[in-house]
């Protein structure tokens, strides 16, 4: 590793941070929907990411492995964050459509049942 950062990788670091801080927070005060392994799988991609950026030259490692040839590291991790944030973005709002889709319905059932 180098003894100086890049700006992109200091970014990366801050962002995998927050977002596995995020979920370790939400799975501690046992929000609806949190699980441990959905805070596995965050801790695995965001410190894998966090892994990536400080230490670049891993990647071609395992582009050798595979027998992939070149290196576009910045590239292909800004996509893949920007990607992986949107999927986290849709997977919250579509948690939350369906608790309130729940309530609604529950709410709609017992407003039958005090009718009859």
């Amino acid at each position: 590793m180098n003894s100086s950062l890049h700006l992109y990788q200091i970014a990366i670091i801050l962002i995998a941070s927050v977002m596995i801080f995020q979920g370790g927070k939400n799975f501690v005060r046992r929000k609806k929907g949190q699980t441990f392994l959905k805070l596995l799988i965050r801790v695995i991609v965001w410190g894998g990411m966090a892994v990536v950026a400080v230490y670049p030259s891993l990647t071609n490692d395992i582009a050798e492995l595979i027998g992939m040839q070149g290196n576009i590291n910045a590239v292909i991790l800004t996509g893949f964050i920007l990607v992986f944030l949107m999927i986290f973005k849709l997977l919250s709002a579509i948690e939350r459509l369906e608790q309130q889709m729940t309530e609604v319905t529950r709410k709609e059932s017992l407003q039958e049942l005090r009718e009859k």
